[in-house]
């Protein structure tokens, strides 16, 4: 709702000093929210008078056509003289009063005007558009042509209203009352204390028998509807400048006189209204359900398949108009149009509407939402009768309307009035006088209680124990607490004291929780940037990873309404959320990356249940909620990483790394460590990996060595089908698997005082053993005394013969109580290399 200060300040005797910004901060203390302030006008400086074109000269020979003007600007440019002026607009011919702008002024924008010789002539100064003085487009796509009474040389400036300030505010569903300047100015005028000046406080004529003729057949969709006729229109009468320029700073577009006023009226008082042309209604005007497949084209020229819960005015014709949407193009207002009669000179008739059917209704806000959005039909008055209009102000809002139209078009009112009100009783509310005070920790007392209930006008009534009858404007005030947030806001909530929680002693996090923490740390400490992806996928990146049609991955749980329709489902496994990051920031300049997530996938095993609806009024039973839970698929948490480019930049120290599938398979041992468990690794086969370059990560699981990951690099047929990087690698660890492999808390490492032995051994083995197995045999083999073993060669040659290959290991020996002799950390070099050679075949190099 964008809300004029000038505008607001005929309803609130605000202090002259005070400025949108100083209204903003009042406005957000009572729990608005005030986007913006915009200064309208900003950086504008005259000379800006109003002139009449005295000639017009076409100019030949250019591109576009172009007119040599002389304009009449009183005694504005100091001399008396016309003005002369090149200007391209073609919509104003001799003797119209313009816009002009002189030389030394400056336009909104920091444009500065000046003399210049364009086309062959010398302009002096600008005859305006509204675009050009920020108003906004007034319809005519040209510059502003003034009505005849303005005199030459008047200031434009405030003529126009060219210098204001809008407040622009977000307002909530719940507070349709502030969708109108009836509203704000009643939440200014509590933020301030002062007095205000209702708009909607008219002298309303009581319904009579002989008004328009209307039927309501479906009460519960419109329980009020207000007709009213103004006969005698001007058709050729157009709205005045004040009512446009409270129309552009409120964000609309002036159209014609009947449909302004119409407009005024509702961003006044709340109340959409709609203008029918009296003489294109056939018969009564009635309100019901749509048939199914009933058809009707609305005001924008676009044909209407309506539904059955569609609320509809009619006439003997059928719909005139989607009630609280938008009205009919049959029964549109009709713009004046000059014809002559005859090519003697005649003067002509003027056609167009000159009398008009005025309806103010209320329509039920479920019914008007539903619509809006059935037909994808938004408007200014669905969006206030979905956020609640007040049901009381329609006879005041045709009131309104029937007075300009005879104050500005020269219309006269018909002494009939319609009026149709379904019987309804007030909304009171029972409220202990406390419990403002219970639910904000604060005493206000009993007096502030009521006092700021009647400024919102609430009737208060009681004691102890309040009875409060809620004023027709504010429907969402319907429980004990929304009228404590009432006295709430209002006294401020930044009064309100911050008292922080005491929590109770024992409790904190879980080692789960602990061990999650844990692992996002230590990926971050190894260099890995935390990606946050949603939990969605679709097909067609299942397709681009290679997993194949059985692939238990591709069985997915889809949701009923996705944010997306090409990511319908609940992603099972999380590397298409991060290979899209790493693609994302790949494609922005960043090639050296390591991203990591930890998270949830959605596994269905097949078993789960049809879910079932909980009901909302009473907690569920321990049934429905177990019901609940058997619904929801599996959903193991995961940790995962994937890495491209360089692992360790190249400078004056060396050449760099690149990131590899060893790095990939280093993460997921980092994760491991923070549970305490060792994984074992193996070579294997598993999309969307690289075949020759992945690995099986295993770690023992209530005594069996348990499948818990994947790391290595991509596929190429991967990488090239999701735009990654060549060699980009990754790995997924599932963390529920590696919690249950840890052995409880991690223990920390003695340190001994006492000396290292380093042996180190080459080993010859197959080429198809894998490293991992020759290394947990040295493990084994090499006992307690073992303190670190390292793989820091692998070498392959004719000299080691066809299929064979070298590992060599660093092996460390130390013991807790003394030093080592040089048998002790021989002999369990050897155990370890006996062992080695008994599961693995493996031989010493050179022996």
């Amino acid at each position: 709702m964008r809300v004029p200060l000038s505008w607001l300040r005929e309803y609130v005797d605000l202090p002259a000093t005070e400025t949108g910004r100083d209204v903003q901060a009042k406005l957000v203390d009572a729990g608005l929210e005030v986007e913006t302030v915009e200064q309208v006008g900003a950086g504008l400086k005259g000379p800006l008078v109003v002139g009449q074109v005295l000639t017009i000269e076409e100019l030949e020979g250019f591109k576009k056509p172009i007119r040599f003007c002389t304009v009449n600007v009183g005694m504005a440019n100091g001399t008396g003289e016309p003005q002369e002026i090149v200007c391209g607009a073609r919509n104003f011919a001799v003797g119209d009063k313009v816009v002009v702008v002189l030389p030394g002024a400056v336009l909104p924008g920091d444009f500065a005007i000046a003399a210049r010789k364009t086309y062959g002539k010398t302009s002096h100064g600008m005859i305006c558009s509204g675009d050009e003085l920020g108003m906004g487009d007034d319809g005519s796509h040209g510059i502003i042509v003034l009505p005849p009474e303005h005199e030459v040389g008047t200031d434009a400036i405030e003529l126009l209203e060219l210098v204001d300030e809008v407040l622009d505010i977000a307002v909530t569903a719940n507070r349709g009352d502030c969708l109108s300047m009836r509203g704000v100015a009643r939440e200014t005028a509590i933020a301030y204390g002062l007095p205000l000046r209702d708009p909607a406080l008219l002298d309303v004529p009581a319904p009579n028998s002989y008004g328009y003729l209307v039927k309501v057949s479906d009460p519960s969709g419109c329980d009020r509807f207000t007709a009213r006729t103004v006969v005698g229109l001007e058709p050729e009468a157009r709205s005045p400048i004040w009512l446009q320029r409270r129309l552009q700073k409120a964000g609309m577009r002036p159209i014609s006189l009947a449909v302004d006023i119409t407009n005024y009226v509702m961003l006044e008082l709340g109340q959409p209204l709609h203008a029918y042309d009296r003489s294109r209604i056939d018969g009564p005007i009635g309100v019901r359900r749509a048939e199914q497949g009933e058809k009707f084209t609305t005001l924008d020229g676009a044909q209407r398949v309506l539904d059955g819960e569609d609320l509809v005015i009619t006439d003997n014709r059928g719909p005139i108009g989607l009630a609280g949407v938008m009205g009919g193009a049959n029964t549109e207002i009709a713009d004046a149009v000059i014809t002559a009669s005859d090519s003697f000179g005649s003067t002509g008739t003027v056609q167009g509407t000159t009398e008009v059917v005025i309806e103010a209704a209320h329509f039920d806000a479920l019914t008007i939402a539903r619509t809006a959005r059935r037909h994808k039909l938004p408007s200014e008055a669905s969006k206030r009768f979905e956020r609640g209009v007040d049901p009381q102000a329609a006879s005041a809002a045709a009131q309104r309307t029937v007075d300009l139209l005879v104050l500005l078009a020269g219309g006269t009112a018909e002494a009939g009035v319609t009026e149709i009100i379904a019987p309804s009783a007030p909304r009171t509310v029972s409220m202990n006088a406390d419990h403002p005070d219970k639910v904000a920790g604060v005493e206000y007392g009993r007096e502030t209680v009521v006092r700021r209930l009647q400024q919102v006008g609430c009737d208060v009534y009681g004691q102890d124990e309040l009875v409060v009858t809620v004023p027709s404007w504010r429907p969402d005030l319907a429980e004990v607490n929304d009228l404590a947030e009432e006295v709430i806001r209002l006294e401020g909530y930044a009064n309100l004291p911050s008292t922080l929680p005491t929590p109770p002693s024992g409790r904190g996090l879980t080692e789960r929780q602990r061990l999650h923490r844990r692992v996002g740390r230590v990926l971050a400490g190894a260099g890995y940037v935390e990606a946050l992806n949603y939990p969605f996928i679709g097909e067609t990146v299942l397709d681009q990873l290679g997993f194949d049609a059985d692939d238990a991955r591709r069985v997915t749980v889809k949701l009923v309404n996705p944010l997306s329709d090409e990511e319908p489902s609940l992603r099972t496994t999380l590397l298409p959320g991060l290979l899209t990051a790493l693609r994302r920031n790949h494609g922005r300049g960043s090639h050296d990356l390591a991203l990591f997530e930890t998270g949830l996938v959605f596994r269905p095993t097949g078993d789960e249940q049809k879910s079932v609806r909980l009901p909302v009024d009473r907690r569920p039973t321990d049934e429905e909620i177990a019901g609940l839970n058997a619904s929801l698929p599996r959903q193991p948490r995961r940790a995962a990483v994937v890495l491209s480019g360089a692992r360790e930049q190249a400078g004056w120290w060396g050449k760099g790394t690149p990131a590899l599938w060893a790095d990939a398979v280093e993460a997921a041992r980092t994760v491991a460590a923070e549970a305490g468990v060792e994984l074992t690794v193996r070579s294997d086969q598993h999309t969307p990996w690289h075949p020759g370059r992945c690995a099986a990560l295993y770690a023992t699981v209530a005594g069996e060595e348990t499948l818990v990951g994947h790391a290595g690099e991509l596929h190429p047929r991967v990488t090239k089908a999701l735009g990654l990087p060549e060699r980009t690698c990754a790995m997924e660890l599932e963390l529920d698997l590696v919690e249950q492999a840890s052995t409880g808390a991690l223990q920390a490492p003695r340190i001994s005082t006492f000396p290292v032995a380093t042996q180190d051994v080459a080993l010859v083995v197959d080429t198809a053993v894998p490293a991992a197995d020759v290394e947990t045999a040295l493990r084994e083999g090499a006992g307690e005394l073992l303190e670190s073993l390292r793989l820091f060669d692998v070498y392959e040659s004719e000299q080691l013969g066809e299929g064979k290959k070298s590992l060599a290991y660093a092996l460390r020996f130390r013991a807790a109580d003394r030093t080592l002799t040089v048998e002790e950390a021989s002999a369990a070099r050897d155990a370890a290399v006996a062992l080695a050679a008994e599961r693995t075949g493996a031989v010493l190099r050179g022996a």
